[in-house]
């Protein structure tokens, strides 16, 4: 059992290493693709938040593949196509139609919880991503601007 949680953590530690640096593309992307002054500002907002999405994507199928080449290390599902398997686990789909062999049953939850931390900080700097560059475009109200003077 030890040594599932200690392989589980390691690649959890890798992915969330992963995450950590296209976090930083993300967020550079981001502040490079849009200008202080446009006058399509809601495209460049589109365009933002595309990039950011696409590249967080690619982050999770990297991760995703990160599993599988584990899973494939240490045999954790007998005649399995490993790459499915890691997919149904870090996105909790869990079909049950693979299961892990009886010396890695730990695997899939533990990968499963990777992929929703994972899923959660992406969640995060998009909506981060789509704050700051409303706010660059000049698309935001400051807050209490609404409210009467007094």
């Amino acid at each position: 059992m030890m040594l599932q949680f200690l392989v589980g953590t390691l690649v959890s530690v890798i992915n969330i290493g992963i995450h950590a640096l296209v976090t930083v593309v993300a967020v550079t992307i981001a502040r490079s693709a849009v200008p202080r002054h446009t006058r399509r500002p809601r495209l460049h907002l589109m365009s933002a938040m595309i990039a950011v999405a696409v590249v967080l994507k690619a982050a999770h199928m990297l991760e995703i593949l990160t599993w599988a080449v584990t899973y494939h290390v240490v045999q954790a599902a007998a005649d399995a196509d490993m790459l499915y398997f890691a997919f149904v686990n870090y996105t909790t789909l869990g079909y049950g139609d693979i299961t892990p062999v009886r010396e890695w049953r730990l695997i899939g939850p533990l990968t499963a919880m990777n992929g929703v931390l994972l899923f959660g900080w992406s969640a995060a700097i998009l909506f981060e991503v789509l704050l700051k560059t409303l706010d660059r475009l000049g698309l935001t109200e400051k807050p209490g601007a609404d409210l009467p003077r007094t």
